[in-house]
């Protein structure tokens, strides 16, 4: 994939990979004890779906303004991201602007928590470190993202999250990916993690999650919504994360909340799955 996230924010990939996270945040909030969250490909933060590139594409059109048109049909379990998109946006419609992880992230620390992003591309870098000017909840860092798993982990605090959401753009993403969890995993072992992957080469995806499987790390759970069959390696049919130590009953909660989604995308093919990859 020749991949800048700009072209491609808010598309369905997004709604269904930020729905997860936010879900994942709110439950780190129900406990009073500080987090820590580290974003290690965090792109600039926030997107203007009016910009050159969201237009040229309009993928926003199929995935969040699509999802914001269905108002009371969407379920109690999306609120807490349809709360943070709308307050990226001061509460207007229809929505102008987009947030990435780290600005989503940033929704839900308290005055104890703290957020760390990585980005390697120079000017998304240093857009993002704009986005969080004097902010002293954010650390923003021009780096290589598989380079701050080493350099942030284990962090001080006892509960927190890391995303991994890398660009694809490198043939060996995958095995990269399984190198860096098990890495991060061995520093930081009782940390929750969420990877995010494209559904493309249904093969490719099927050789991740065993190596995944033989890794040897624990609770590893496999969550996928698509919207095309998955027959084409030519396009994107998809969207799937891996979590690590979700939290208690997410997965019986998730299979609900991705049926309900990918109706509200008026996906007419594919489907959902919510199976554990590793159990505990």
């Amino acid at each position: 994939m020749n991949y800048r996230h700009a072209f491609h924010a808010g598309n369905a990939a997004d709604v269904m990979k930020h729905a997860v996270l936010c879900l994942l945040l709110e439950r780190l909030c129900a406990k009073p004890s500080p987090f820590f969250v580290l974003d290690t490909h965090a792109g600039i933060g926030r997107y203007d779906l009016l910009g050159s590139e969201a237009t040229r594409t309009g993928e926003a059109e199929g995935g969040i303004r699509r999802l914001l048109a269905a108002g009371a049909d969407v379920p109690e379990s999306l609120r807490p991201y349809l709360e943070q998109v709308r307050h990226c946006n001061g509460g207007a419609a229809p929505v102008r602007y987009y947030p990435g992880s780290p600005r989503l992230a940033r929704g839900f620390l308290r005055e104890t928590d703290r957020l760390v992003l990585a980005e390697l591309h120079p000017a998304d870098a240093a857009t993002l470190k704009q986005e969080f000017h004097s902010d002293k909840a954010v650390a923003v860092h021009n780096m290589d993202g598989w380079l701050a798993l080493k350099a942030h982990l284990p962090p001080k605090e006892k509960r927190g999250l890391v995303v991994i959401d890398p660009p694809f753009e490198a043939a060996d993403e995958y095995g990269r990916m399984v190198a860096a969890l098990t890495l991060a995993h061995r520093r930081w072992p009782t940390g929750q993690y969420l990877l995010w992957y494209p559904i493309k080469d249904r093969a490719a995806v099927w050789r991740f999650q065993q190596d995944l499987e033989d890794s040897g790390i624990r609770r590893i759970l496999a969550v996928e919504l698509t919207w095309a069959e998955d027959d084409r390696s030519d396009r994107l049919n998809g969207s799937g994360l891996i979590l690590v130590n979700p939290p208690w009953q997410l997965d019986q909660h998730l299979p609900d909340l991705l049926d309900r989604l990918h109706g509200l995308l008026a996906a007419t093919a594919g489907g959902t799955s919510v199976n554990w990859i590793v159990p505990e």
